[in-house]
């Protein structure tokens, strides 16, 4: 057992997080073994991978995502909560990375269609494109009122915070029936459950809103500082990599 390392220790070794063990696990850039039901790690393999030894680039020893889901998702989550809309953290080409936090029956139901999912994500996908570092609240497909701030790490456009789920002013009565039945229609949804649900979704005053965007700015601006550290971690794994794969000198 002497020559097989804990996932505590590979990670202490590594200075990766459990997360990225898992993903490093099943997309083959380590091999472990089961033993009593935990997982063990060959010290030889792992010895290659910072000596550079191994067939994959040293950059991969740290998780292709910039930013720690595990870590951002709590983040998003409370922000949600007190703000009182739903959040997601996506791509800039809207793929989510996070699950999306405190969503609201009405985007439940929406995002239940994988035709609705795709509305959602096209959404999404319009707002990176805007120019502006944290964008005005504007309507996505189904009607509702969202906004995105950038996550900019080492000067590169590499996520946004989506915030909304909600009205800035009643709807009319007959406009709102006609966008529901449409929004049944195109996404295969019981147009009564989402009439329904339409009826909880709040409607928020220009103030809340200005508020609500500063929060949004201020969530982004920490995930950011989260994503620099983690790039900074990765620098010097491969500085400690580089090191570690300069050849002892020869002994005669």
């Amino acid at each position: 057992m002497d020559d097989l390392l804990t996932t505590k220790e590979l990670q202490d070794l590594l200075k990766i997080d459990r997360t990225t063990v898992y993903r490093m696990l099943n997309d083959g850039r380590l091999t472990g073994v089961k033993v009593g039901g935990q997982w063990r790690f060959p010290r030889k393999d792992v010895e290659a991978l910072l000596s550079g030894r191994s067939s994959e680039p040293v950059e991969a020893l740290v998780s292709t995502d910039i930013l720690p889901v595990h870590c951002i998702q709590g983040i998003q989550d409370v922000f949600a909560e007190v703000a009182g809309l739903g959040a997601v953290t996506t791509t800039p080409e809207g793929e989510t990375l996070t699950t999306i936090s405190n969503a609201c029956p009405f985007c439940q139901l929406i995002l239940s269609s994988p035709s609705g999912r795709e509305a959602c994500t096209e959404s999404w996908r319009r707002l990176a494109h805007k120019p502006e570092h944290r964008t005005p609240f504007v309507s996505c497909h189904a009607g509702l009122q969202y906004a995105r701030a950038r996550i900019e790490i080492e000067g590169s456009f590499a996520a946004m915070l989506v915030a909304g789920q909600f009205h800035a002013q009643v709807p009319a009565p007959a406009e709102e029936t006609e966008r529901i039945k449409e929004l049944a229609e195109k996404h295969g949804l019981d147009a009564e459950a989402l009439a329904e649900a339409a009826r909880d979704l709040p409607v928020l005053s220009a103030r809340h809103r200005d508020r609500i965007g500063s929060w949004l700015e201020t969530v982004a601006q920490t995930f950011e500082s989260i994503g620099h550290e983690r790039a900074d971690l990765t620098r010097r794994l491969q500085r400690i990599a580089e090191m570690s794969a300069i050849p002892a000198p020869r002994t005669f």
